[in-house]
């Protein structure tokens, strides 16, 4: 250890006497290591960390194993289970000391007017109390307040929405709380530490389930066979593992299903249900749509950063070979007194690991900011998300982990190197020592080499991802996109009959016509490219054989088209024929047309919808032929979809999305539908969206992987430039000696550029050759994240080739201007 402190304070007064070298790879270091510790802070804060409670090894999700094709209504983010198969399997599982279902939704706190949203879960009576979640205040939600009926039950909030909205005041429990529109008391507070069952999401409120019906009303999931909804977890008796619980859940899945099965299913969905199989699945770590959706990505910006790492390990051992040609006459003298190879390699490789460890310290600091930043970026407009990005073991860990690793990777074969050598050849007046060597020289050009290959990956690599997210911006989804807000109209208050709720909601939409600068308006019940949907099985009439489809559904109403600025081809928009008591009419969209009626006129053609028993038939005839029109996300292909009339619907919802376009700017917009509102009525709840801020929040993966792919991609170039730029310099400095005998003899000025420039075009053309099968190869493992573009796209690859070449070029061509500078005589005299 005495030793070991020496070569430290050795290393430091050596690296403060060098603060222009210290500097530079303190900051590579630190950019490489803070962004792969900051892209493994949300690995290991999405994927890898366990839930805040007690013993979370012990806990499964119980969900169908056997199949997804499930039929019906799916809500909420993770729909697994109906509430009917909950309670079967509440009542019926051997192999759980616990069991409770869950879901999230959201809560309108405010009365009417703007809605004030928080995030809330249905929870069953036993959730708090299998979790080992203990209250701070008042008492938590157990299996007696959770019983049919149970109506207005009380609610638990987080120790997050106490402190904001109740400043942590003790006195909050015991109060009433509105959740759309019906009044709760607080029951009691969870801890700090327990934010939910969601990694990527909090929690604000917690109800009953059994008070769903109150709050969801007409629209109650709760008996409903084909409402799926619910997720539902356990924790495992001792001595009972995974395998055991699904093997009892299998036994009791015949009779559960048989019990639970749909009456409205037809004959094929029902055969389909009765064979799904529960099954129990690991949930410690908890459920995350942020852990699937982005999980692929961050792993890729895990690889990307390495490689930034590992360009900025190679530049630091060219900087190392450089340092120790001017030390090496203090290492022979060294090795002449008798100090052995192993303890020389001891000391500089202490001083690379000191560098390192500073780099990390570094690399922690920007670790935190950029770690927020993507956590920022990824966050959509309402809601930010919710991931603990506290230090950890692993954390630390795993930045310790890598410190050590670049000390060793950048420093281990210099050390070597500098203490390889003969010291007589050193301390000879004439000798230039290895520095000079061919050995020596060519393992500077073999890591140039790497570092233009590896740039040139990142390159091809971040050229992918930007171009891929342009031809995602400039899709053309067959409507318009600027210019659009949607207002989500809620009328629950208003306790409408459903008879009247087709006439007021066009009163509203006249009312919102009228308003100056709105161009046009319309409802529909689902917005494109929103995420939501609605397909059905139909059968084209009159045809032989008949043929059939899925397609997907929209309720609309007349002028929709129009607002949205898609074409109607042929045919004709909806209108006021078009009545509860008319024949149901559709506009279908081209790839409908190709797809059910063979690409031949649409128009006349009926179709009816596959319905179960007791269910009412449904039979449209096709009035109009629409554009082909993105329906759920841009990067789908074109969906057969059938648009149908609002006016026709015997079962109209209590509320509405409203389509305005408008000549406003958004505030003005949301204003004036604010006020004409209120003057209808004030009970009425709204909620806006910039159409055109949901469409990029839904590229937000796109975004992310090209704005890091691209940050990474350009410091990993700038950063192999500077390797290239560093050897040519010290090449040039090597052969000063030849460069003024070359100027004596005749050689001009140009002459001497072009042969700098040659060596560097060398080394270029090879690392550019080694590049592009390794770009080919990570492009090929990215395939899947691209949209419009081949993994060998030869105009990306180009582009990505000619852009290194030229800054290499300009990069060698200040040292090869210099040296054709030098004077002959000076270069003569030199040693």
């Amino acid at each position: 250890m005495g030793t070991l402190w020496q070569d430290l304070r050795y290393g430091f007064r050596i690296l403060k006497n060098n603060p222009i070298f210290t500097a530079v790879a303190i900051i590579s270091l630190g950019l490489g290591i803070g962004a792969n510790t900051a892209i493994f802070q949300l690995l290991d804060a999405v994927r890898l960390r366990s839930l805040p409670v007690k013993s979370p090894q012990e806990l499964a999700e119980i969900k169908i194993v056997s199949s997804n094709s499930r039929s019906g209504n799916f809500s909420s983010s993770h729909p697994s289970l109906t509430n009917p198969q909950w309670e079967q399997i509440r009542d019926h599982q051997e192999s759980f000391s616990g069991v409770f279902a869950w879901a999230e939704d959201t809560f309108n706190l405010a009365p009417s007017g703007q809605v004030e949203y928080a995030r809330g879960l249905w929870v069953s009576g036993d959730f708090f109390n299998t979790l080992g979640v203990s209250p701070v205040a008042g008492r938590l939600l157990n299996v007696s307040d959770d019983r049919k009926g149970c109506g207005n039950q009380g609610v638990v909030i987080s120790h997050r929405f106490w402190q904001k909205k109740y400043g942590g005041a003790p006195d909050a429990v015991g109060k009433t709380i509105s959740l759309d529109g019906h009044s709760f008391e607080i029951l009691g507070v969870t801890p700090a530490s327990f934010f939910g069952l969601e990694i990527g999401r909090y929690y604000d409120i917690a109800a009953p389930i059994c008070s769903e019906p109150v709050d969801k009303g007409e629209y109650s999931r709760l008996d409903r066979r084909n409402g799926w909804w619910l997720t539902v977890m356990g924790r495992l008796k001792p001595g009972i593992n995974l395998g055991q619980a699904s093997n009892q859940l299998d036994a009791i899945s015949p009779a559960l299903f048989q019990e639970t099965v749909p009456p409205n299913y037809r004959a094929d969905s029902r055969d389909a249900y009765l064979k799904f199989r529960l099954g129990a699945v690991p949930a410690g770590s908890g459920l995350s749509n942020l852990r699937r959706q982005y999980s692929d990505s961050l792993l890729m910006l895990m690889a990307i950063a390495g490689l930034v790492l590992l360009i900025a390990c190679a530049n630091l051992a060219n900087l190392m070979l450089a340092r120790a040609s001017a030390r090496e006459k203090e290492i022979a003298v060294r090795l002449a007194l008798g100090a052995s190879r192993g303890r020389l390699i001891k000391q500089l490789l202490s001083e690379s690991l000191m560098l390192a460890s500073i780099g990390a310290v570094v690399g922690i600091v920007i670790a935190q900011f950029l770690s927020r930043f993507l956590v920022a970026f990824i966050s959509r407009e309402g809601g930010s998300l919710f991931v603990d990005l506290s230090m950890d073991w692993r954390l630390l860990g795993f930045t310790a982990g890598v410190a050590i690793l670049t000390g060793i990777l950048f420093g281990l074969t210099p050390a070597f190197k500098a203490t390889g050598m003969t010291p007589g050849s050193v301390l000879k007046d004439a000798g230039r020592g290895m520095t000079a060597s061919r050995e020596r020289f060519g393992l500077r050009r073999i890591l140039v080499v790497a570092q233009v290959a590896l740039s040139l990956t990142l390159l091809v690599g971040a050229l992918l991802f930007v171009r891929s997210l342009q031809n995602l911006m400039g899709v053309n989804a067959g409507f318009k996109q600027e210019g659009l807000v949607i207002t989500d109209v809620d009328l629950a208050e208003l306790k409408l009959p459903k008879e009247r709720r087709v006439e007021y909601k066009r009163d509203l939409l006249d009312r919102v016509r009228a308003i100056p600068g709105v161009t046009s308006a319309a409802e529909t019940s689902i917005v494109p490219l929103s995420g939501n949907g609605w397909n059905d099985s139909v059968v084209m009439l009159n045809t032989e054989p008949a043929k059939k489809g899925v397609p997907w559904f929209s309720r609309v109403t007349p002028d929709f088209f129009k607002t949205m600025g898609a074409r109607i081809l042929a045919g004709r928009d909806f209108d006021s024929r078009d009545t509860v008591k008319s024949q149901k009419v559709a506009i279908v969209n081209e790839t409908f047309a190709r797809q059910l009626v063979d690409g031949a006129s649409p128009l006349g053609r009926r179709f009816q919808i596959e319905v179960g028993p007791g269910e009412p038939e449904q039979v449209y005839e096709i009035v109009g032929l629409v554009n082909d029109i993105k329906y759920q996300d841009l990067r789908e292909d074109f969906k057969p979809i059938a648009f149908v009339a609002s006016s026709q619907d015997t079962d109209p919802d209590s509320g509405g999305q409203f389509v305005i376009a408008s000549t406003l700017p958004t505030a003005a917009i949301t204003s004036a539908v604010k006020q004409v509102m209120s003057d209808a009525n004030p009970t009425i709840s709204l909620d806006f969206h910039v159409f055109k801020t949901m469409i990029v929040e839904g590229l937000l993966q796109d975004r992310l992987m090209a704005t890091l792919s691209g940050f990474f991609g350009l410091l990993a170039a700038l950063l192999a430039t500077v390797g290239l730029y560093g050897v040519i310099s010290y090449m040039v400095a090597q052969r000063r000696n030849e460069i003024g005998i070359r100027m004596a003899l005749g050689a001009d000025r140009g002459t001497i550029v072009k042969m700098i420039l040659g060596d560097a075009g060398l080394l270029l053309i090879i690392g550019i050759v080694v590049g592009t099968g390794t770009a080919l190869l990570a492009s090929w493992t990215a395939s899947s994240m691209l949209y419009g573009l081949k993994w060998h796209d030869p105009v990306t690859i180009l582009l990505a080739i000619v852009s290194l070449a030229v800054v290499g070029l300009f990069a060698s061509y200040l040292p090869a201007y210099r040296a054709s500078k030098v004077d002959p005589m000076n270069a003569l005299r030199y040693e």
